[in-house]
């Protein structure tokens, strides 16, 4: 009987323990957006990665039109931001940021705003330093990266002379230190928003020569192809978006028009295996030019302007699929 009692306790025990640990734990409200701490310095078109459970903000454009080096990194578990090590050089226009074995990559974009570069620069938070790697064979601003099995994929953006847009995709391979040609876009774009979802890497959206583009193409890195995929129904570049699990999610980005024409609110997921798109919550500030990153299967949005030469926002917009 003691022996049967005891055991009935600690079920009970068990049992209370489990519903005290679930009674704490929040309950996640899905398709919506909440708002971090403010950005100490914002900034447009920053790069951005994730190390060690913290968001990394390197370089970017200030509201005065600086170009500027500063790494700033958000702690979402503290919700604050401290103060990193600089880039060697200031970037911007839409430099690519990857991250691999806990090293954040800076790969192309400008120093000064008229000259695209090929630098390659890797970030190791052991060391606490910044190093230079093979520079990439294409000098590229407005591109794009993402990775999958530890290689970088850089596609997409335009030239020096800021007219022509690029379909070029080169890989990074940082264990060996080299670059690889692979097959080009199908319609070549800058700024697109690209993320890996599965086995498909998606690069939606972006800007031709002449346009702003609902293009949409997904790529198979076992057979070095790309796949024309459902375009976007609201054609835009400069968005923050991401993979997340089965769905791809963009949001905000450019329309296109006239210096002051609004950055767009939209926020939108295209599922992969559907190959369709659906119109979710909107972001609370309007945004282009943002810094992306997902975390926690959440999608950050940090930065970035209102508008055309607008506003640069300090705002950290937390998105919750």
């Amino acid at each position: 009987m003691r022996t049967a009692f005891r055991l009935l306790m600690l079920s009970l025990l068990i049992i209370s323990a489990a519903a005290s640990v679930m009674a704490q734990t929040p309950e996640i409200t899905h398709n919506t957006w909440t708002s971090g701490a403010p950005v100490p310095t914002p900034v447009v078109a920053p790069v951005v990665g994730v190390l060690k459970d913290e968001i990394y903000l390197v370089g970017g454009e200030t509201a005065d039109g600086t170009f500027i080096a500063d790494t700033q990194i958000y702690n979402p578990a503290t919700n604050t931001w401290s103060t990193g090590v600089p880039l060697p050089t200031p970037i911007c226009c839409d430099a690519a940021g990857a991250v691999v074995k806990s090293v954040l990559y800076v790969i192309g974009g400008s120093s000064d705003g008229v000259t695209c570069t090929n630098a390659v620069w890797a970030y190791s938070p052991k060391t606490k330093t910044w190093s230079a790697k093979a520079a990439m064979p294409t000098a590229r601003c407005s591109v794009a990266a993402v990775e999958d099995k530890n290689i970088i994929y850089v596609i997409g953006g335009n030239g020096n002379n800021g007219m022509d847009r690029l379909n070029t995709v080169e890989s990074y391979n940082p264990a060996t230190d080299t670059w690889t040609e692979e097959a080009p876009l199908l319609v070549g774009k800058s700024e697109p928003t690209v993320g890996l979802v599965g086995k498909t890497i998606v690069a939606a959206d972006g800007y031709t020569a002449s346009e702003d583009t609902g293009d949409n193409e997904g790529y198979d890195v076992i057979t070095n192809t790309w796949t024309s995929l459902k375009a976007d129904p609201s054609p835009r570049n400069t968005a923050c978006g991401g993979g997340i699990g089965a769905y791809m999610y963009v949001a905000g980005g450019y329309p296109g028009g006239n210096p002051g024409t609004p950055a767009l609110s939209l926020t939108e997921s295209f599922k992969v295996s559907k190959n369709t798109w659906t119109t979710l919550a909107p972001m609370p500030q309007a945004a282009m030019l943002s810094g992306s990153a997902v975390y926690k299967k959440q999608l950050y949005c940090i930065g970035g302007s209102s508008s055309f030469q607008g506003t640069v926002l300090n705002n950290v917009q937390i998105y919750q699929p």
